[in-house]
């Protein structure tokens, strides 16, 4: 008979692995360097907290095989340990909207009702940047877009929209995209736009899926 010790250390690992994301602050970190590495100081202020916090948190999930360090000259930078870390996150997020009722109420405080926003996904794109007949919107921070971003795409960060409007085209439709599903820059960015006029929409999907299908980025 297999050793009973040595199973229930095994399942407690796994168990270790998913109680790393036991913390909604870890969870959001995920989130974030789900699009790119980030320092200790970037995350900290993202989130709106300490770096000692941070680098607390940090620490459990790098324990745990989640995120890995580099150093460079006097910042850590951390990322993701391995793609397998994106496909977890979002299915514990689909879990979680398909199951716990709250889930779906608490998404529309946070994100907005998405009603009247027209979203295409991302196998719709990827036709569309062939006829290159779109304009491809990141919404994200900078290091995010300059990490990787989806080809021919343009960056303007949700928080500097509205002093470069005059930037996009009218002429062409404008696709947004963000972080994924729950990330509110693109929703919030294709409300604006189709305020001004602009044929705006949606991409139903953030970076980190487009990465995960396999379909090209670049870097910056």
């Amino acid at each position: 008979m297999p050793d009973r010790a040595a199973k229930e250390a095994l399942f407690d690992e796994f168990a270790r692995v998913a109680k790393a994301l036991a913390s909604g602050r870890r969870a959001e970190i995920v989130d974030v360097l789900a699009n790119g590495e980030r320092s200790v100081e970037s995350l900290a202020q993202e989130l709106d907290l300490t770096v000692a916090n941070v680098s607390q948190h940090l620490q459990v999930l790098r324990r745990a095989g989640l995120v890995k360090g580099r150093r460079d000259g006097t910042f850590i930078y951390y990322g993701l340990s391995a793609p397998e870390v994106v496909t977890f996150w979002r299915s514990l997020q689909e879990i979680a909207g398909n199951r716990v009722a709250d889930v779906e109420r608490l998404a529309r405080v946070y994100l907005g009702d998405h009603d009247g926003l027209e979203a295409v996904t991302k196998e719709e794109l990827k036709k569309r940047l062939r006829n290159k007949d779109v304009m491809v919107l990141d919404v994200r921070p900078p290091e995010e877009f300059d990490a990787g971003h989806i080809p021919g795409a343009m960056s303007v960060p949700l928080t500097e929209l509205k002093r470069r409007l005059r930037e996009l085209p009218k002429d062409k439709q404008i696709i947004a995209y963000c972080r994924g599903q729950y990330c509110s820059f693109a929703p919030e960015a294709v409300r604006y736009l189709t305020g001004k006029g602009y044929d705006a929409k949606l991409l139903r999907e953030g970076l980190p899926d487009w990465v995960s299908a396999g379909l090209p980025i670049e870097s910056t």
